[in-house]
């Protein structure tokens, strides 16, 4: 028979002690003896006769370490799990830095409560059954970490299953490619940081396109709700009715630059910032104040030019000029505020949103493409000082809202 020497013979004996020493050295021992028992016997493997060790040398695969210290630079604690002989597993372990102690897991308690201490204290676990990997998913979840397990083999199936992430080698048994929620076709586990750099990008993007898109919804139906209530107010006092600020050409190239090209963008870019829970509460409770700072700000910009109903037609496009103009200083500067933190090429994102306005504001034959009337420059400057005060708000704001979702805000990476 072959097999484990710890396993099949005595602790104590003097081969068993042999294996262990070559073990220590990173090395997978094997153990081929003969029994007084056939191997299907109730008794075997009964007394095992050593008649010689055989050595196999594991390859490491070079990205191993660079791996580990990745996740270890991301705080994501790494338990190594093995039916090999917990030696030889912890020297390997050790070669690759991996720091902590190794442990026997035929030593491992039964209770969730001590398994759950035994995980914290040790990293690395030999002797493993299918049954104590599954458990030990189960003890890490019970102290509140999310568990990703990989593993390629029919042993593995159930600590997959049960585990936050499963990961699996495409080479591996089909039963645990089909429980594992990722699948690594390659083999390799080295491609992990890419998978988790890529989850990180999905999900730190969606959050900045939504900021921009629920920040828009919020003024849009603010203003809505702010021209109905003037409008009704109106039929109660006499006064002239409210016109809506906007033709349907100014929303359209106020989304231009300030939402639809730079959330483009910003979907598709690197993104390696670490993912938190919280997503809605963090978006809302971004959108919603720069959304209202944006809508009162254009409302008030837009009362503050408006003539009533015996205005002509050009004071009525300045008007429509003026919330425009603070419109699109606030918005862009809740762009500026979403592509934090800043590298150059989202600084100049911001920078080519505002200058493209500019141009459009500065060519005749746009402003009469768009009915825009800049002219009146005292109504210009009322509107961009509003602009100016409205952005202030909202970084203010976003410095407030880290503060209390206990964030560390940068401006630049």
């Amino acid at each position: 028979m072959i097999g484990a020497p710890d396993v099949l013979l005595a602790p104590d004996s003097e081969t068993a002690e042999l294996a262990e020493e070559i073990g220590s050295r990173g090395l997978r021992v094997l153990l081929l003896g003969s029994s007084d028992v056939p191997v299907d016997h109730p008794d075997a493997p009964g007394a095992v006769t050593p008649v010689a060790l055989v050595i196999l040398e594991q390859r490491v695969r070079p990205d191993a370490r660079d791996t580990l210290d990745y996740f270890a630079s991301q705080n994501v604690s790494v338990k190594v799990i093995s039916g090999d002989n917990a030696v030889s597993v912890g020297a390997v372990a050790g070669s690759l830095g991996l720091q902590g102690d190794t442990m026997d897991a035929r030593q491992l308690p039964d209770e969730p409560d001590r398994l759950a201490d035994a995980l914290e204290e040790y990293t690395t676990f030999g002797r493993v059954r299918p049954d104590q990997k599954r458990a030990m998913v189960h003890a890490l979840q019970s102290r509140g970490h999310y568990v990703a397990m990989t593993g390629d083999g029919v042993n593995d199936v159930l600590a997959l299953k049960d585990a936050d992430i499963g990961v699996a080698m495409g080479s591996g048994s089909s039963a645990s490619r089909a429980v594992a929620q990722i699948v690594l076709l390659d083999n390799k586990f080295a491609t992990l940081p890419y998978v988790v750099g890529e989850g990180r990008r999905v999900i730190g993007n969606i959050e900045r396109v939504s900021n921009l898109f629920l920040t828009k919804t919020v003024y849009s139906v603010l203003l809505a709700v702010l021209v109905g209530l003037a409008g009704l107010s109106s039929r109660f006092f006499g006064s002239d009715p409210l016109l809506y600020p906007f033709q349907p050409i100014h929303v359209t190239i106020a989304a231009w630059f300030t939402i639809g090209i730079p959330a483009f963008i910003l979907s598709l870019a690197p993104n390696n910032e670490r993912a938190h829970p919280g997503f809605v509460r963090r978006v809302m409770t971004s959108a919603l104040p720069s959304g209202l700072v944006v809508g009162i700000a254009t409302f008030a910009s837009y009362l503050a030019a408006y003539q009533g109903r015996e205005a002509t037609p050009t004071e009525q496009t300045q008007a429509s000029t003026a919330a425009l103009i603070t419109l699109l200083v606030t918005a862009l500067w809740v762009l500026a505020v979403v592509a934090r933190p800043y590298q150059w090429w989202r600084v100049a994102l911001v920078a080519v949103s505002g200058l493209a306005y500019v141009v459009i504001f500065a060519i005749p034959l746009a402003q009469r493409l768009f009915m825009l009337d800049p002219s009146n420059l005292a109504i210009t400057a009322m509107a961009l000082g509003i602009g100016l005060v409205g952005a202030a708000i909202i970084e203010v704001a976003w410095w407030v809202q880290g503060a209390l979702l206990g964030e560390q805000r940068r401006l630049w990476r």
